[in-house]
């Protein structure tokens, strides 16, 4: 008891050096002047600094996870600032969007609004008198006429309907992309792949939408209808042959399902869009074309006026204003051009899944593959349908004329 109480007694008389020291450390760190430092735009995760200061006081190793799939601040910084440009995309394309509707509204008004003061002044132009009054309204007519035309030629070359909807569709997507960048964050354990997936997507959203007009546009009037293309080309990979029986998901029914799947999109839903839009992108050029021709007519209409005995001066005058006004309210109020852009958009959509599920397919490696279970429900979600309801579809596939879709 006696040598138990005088070890007890010396270990004491070492601890209370370090104690006061401990103390000199703590008073020492609380009176210390503050550094207020600025704020940082992602949060701290020291996750790192964490295993290394419980690894130095417990004296234990700890697991570490493999620094590709860590939370590496350097890759957590990297998304958000990627996401913060996403953000600011989606404000910039909805801006525009909003923009370039209001021209469509506003040239329609205008262009109409010419149109039909040419077709009057070309009428009154017949009933006035001979000398000043008629010159004035011929020239009256034909300057309307002209500035209409010109007005025209260039509304139909940019299609505001269309680039409205363009934008539209780009603020929708990079919503999405945004959306997508957060679950990878809220996931956990992201890595410089994911940092450069998203810098693909993101780049692949830029020139699919274009912001400017000048340059860079889209083609209004492609000579072949295609599906709109706004993520980065699928890595071709070498198909899987062996066995795949409860691996990550997959079985050799789902695969066969996901087949079904494609083939139905391919044959019914692709095609039928592909088909919708070259039918509006035939009616928008024919109506393109007739407009200005339309306007020429009645300018030259008005410049024979009261030059002959004949009517058909005042009636091309007249009549071709009318006839212009009418056509140009069929294309641009009737929005063909967006239209032929929804079209695209969604014959691009149907092209999504089909890519999305044959890469993983094609995919050697189950593995690698997405989960077979999730990729199904997403699939099954974005046509529309139940679990249910799409293997029923794909059951049926062979004999049925029903389209993958129920959406639209």
């Amino acid at each position: 008891m006696a040598g138990i109480q005088v070890s007890s007694s010396l270990l004491l008389s070492k601890s209370l050096p370090s104690l006061r020291y401990r103390r000199e450390i703590v008073g020492a760190r609380v009176n210390a002047p503050r550094v207020h430092l600025g704020v940082v735009s992602h949060p701290k995760l020291s996750s790192r600094y964490l295993v290394d200061e419980m690894e130095t006081r417990t004296g234990y190793p700890i697991a570490r996870h493999d620094t590709k799939s860590s939370d590496d601040p350097q890759v957590i910084a990297k998304l958000y600032a990627i996401m913060e440009a996403v953000a600011d995309r989606v404000e910039m394309h909805k801006n525009i969007g909003e923009q370039r509707d209001n021209w469509n509204g506003l040239l329609l008004t205008s262009i109409n609004a010419m149109t039909l003061s040419g077709a009057t002044m070309a009428g009154l132009a017949a009933l006035a008198a001979e000398g000043s009054p008629l010159m004035a309204f011929k020239l009256s007519s034909i300057v309307l006429y002209v500035a209409a035309t010109g007005l025209l030629l260039v509304m139909n070359k940019i299609q505001p309907s269309q680039l409205a909807e363009e934008q539209r569709s780009a603020a929708r997507l990079f919503k999405q992309l945004r959306v997508q960048i957060e679950t990878t964050l809220a996931l956990g354990k992201p890595d410089i792949n994911d940092v450069n997936e998203a810098m693909e997507k993101v780049l692949a959203l830029a020139k699919a939408y274009p912001l400017p007009l000048l340059g860079s546009m889209l083609e209004k009037f492609p000579s072949k209808v295609e599906p709109a293309r706004w993520w980065p080309k699928q890595r071709s990979k070498q198909g899987f042959v062996g066995k795949i029986e409860g691996n990550n998901g997959w079985t050799r029914k789902l695969e066969e399902e996901m087949r079904q799947v494609v083939r139905v999109l391919k044959q019914k839903d692709l095609a039928e869009y592909i088909d919708l839009g070259s039918k509006a992108l035939k009616l928008n050029k024919m109506l393109a074309i007739s407009g200005p021709l339309l306007t020429i007519l009645g300018a030259l209409g008005s410049s024979f006026v009261g030059t002959t005995d004949c009517s058909w001066p005042v009636m091309m005058g007249v009549v071709a204003g009318a006839v212009a006004t009418t056509v140009n309210s069929l294309e641009h109020g009737g929005q063909v051009g967006m239209v032929f852009e929804m079209y695209r958009g969604n014959a691009g959509f149907f092209k999504l899944i089909e890519e999305n599920i044959m890469s993983n397919i094609n995919e050697k490696d189950v593995e690698r593959r997405e989960n077979g279970e999730i990729l199904e429900m997403k699939v099954a979600l974005q046509l529309g349908r139940s679990l249910s309801e799409l293997k029923q579809l794909a059951a049926i596939a062979e004999c049925s004329e029903e389209f993958a879709s129920k959406l639209f």
